[in-house]
């Protein structure tokens, strides 16, 4: 009885699961797959509009996201010069009918997992953590990134995309909701939700999770692989500080650089659990990880 109660408490400080964003966290350095299309869809319409304002809603269910961008100060302006009117639900609608479908056909080339990906997930399954995963992405096109993604080595536990909670994306958290229930996991202190956007960290803390933010490879820093490689080591670290300030700034408990730096921080979330810490104001240093 000594030693299951003994089991029993070691077991009550430790993180059960991981809910991971796809695009930007897991596969596709740079989250580009959408951002060019959110460009090339305005520019259609006759509206330019900049990488900065495309990111921007980044994480958001697609639609949603394109709601966000129309509501934009200056894109709202530009809007009603060239029409004459604000935008409408129906130009919402127009808008995301053309984003869909050139999503869809580019979607299979950017599902290359991110570096330091598979160690960390091979690490996650020896520890018996289980993997959940959430997505701005609805089900139509996580049937092409999933079986891409597998074939190259990365496929979490479970996926919940907003078709599954009635179109309530982020930063609602009810998709993170659905994997805890999925994976039987039993209270969302021992939870880290990871990811690459604003939207990821404030559907973490909706959540009442651990809301870790990932830099390197973010939509929030914005650059390829081969352009942040081509920075100098004072503009990485630059590239690197203002992108964990925004995390941070915006209720992340914690930054990492790269995946690989997960392991570590369970390791240290779990201390914190141990002392009585839970995730949110004043439960974690809100200071970047080195």
């Amino acid at each position: 009885m000594l030693l299951m109660n003994i089991w029993e408490d070691f077991n009550m400080n430790r993180v059960e699961g991981v809910i991971l964003d796809w695009a930007g966290t897991a596969v596709d350095f740079g989250c580009f797959a959408p951002v060019n299309v959110f460009i090339d869809i305005f520019h259609k319409a006759g509206i330019e509009v900049t990488m900065a304002e495309a990111r921007e809603p980044m994480g958001m269910l697609k639609i949603d996201h394109i709601r966000a961008m129309l509501s934009m100060p200056r894109i709202s302006n530009l809007w009603k010069e060239k029409f004459g009117r604000v935008f409408t639900e129906a130009d919402v609608e127009e808008l995301y009918a053309e984003f869909e479908p050139a999503l869809l056909a580019s979607l299979s080339e950017y599902t290359n997992p991110i570096p330091e990906v598979l160690e960390t997930i091979q690490f996650l399954r020896e520890r018996g953590i289980k993997i959940g995963s959430t997505t701005g992405y609805t089900r139509k096109m996580m049937d092409i990134v999933v079986p891409n993604a597998k074939d190259k080595g990365y496929c979490p536990d479970h996926l919940v995309t907003p078709d599954e909670t009635d179109s309530y994306g982020r930063p609602y958290p009810y998709m993170i909701y659905r994997n805890m229930e999925q994976l039987k996991l039993t209270a969302s202190w021992k939870v880290i939700k990871v990811g690459d956007t604003l939207s990821d960290i404030k559907e973490g803390s909706n959540a009442g999770v651990w809301s870790v933010g990932v830099v390197i490879g973010s939509s929030e820093m914005g650059l390829t692989q081969e352009e942040f490689a081509a920075l100098t080591d004072e503009e990485k670290e630059q590239s690197i500080y203002t992108t964990s300030k925004r995390f941070t700034n915006n209720g992340a408990d914690f930054v990492i650089q790269t995946m690989g730096e997960l392991p570590g921080l369970i390791e240290s979330v779990e201390k914190m659990i141990e002392a009585g810490r839970r995730p949110g104001i004043g439960a974690a240093t809100k200071t970047p990880i080195a």
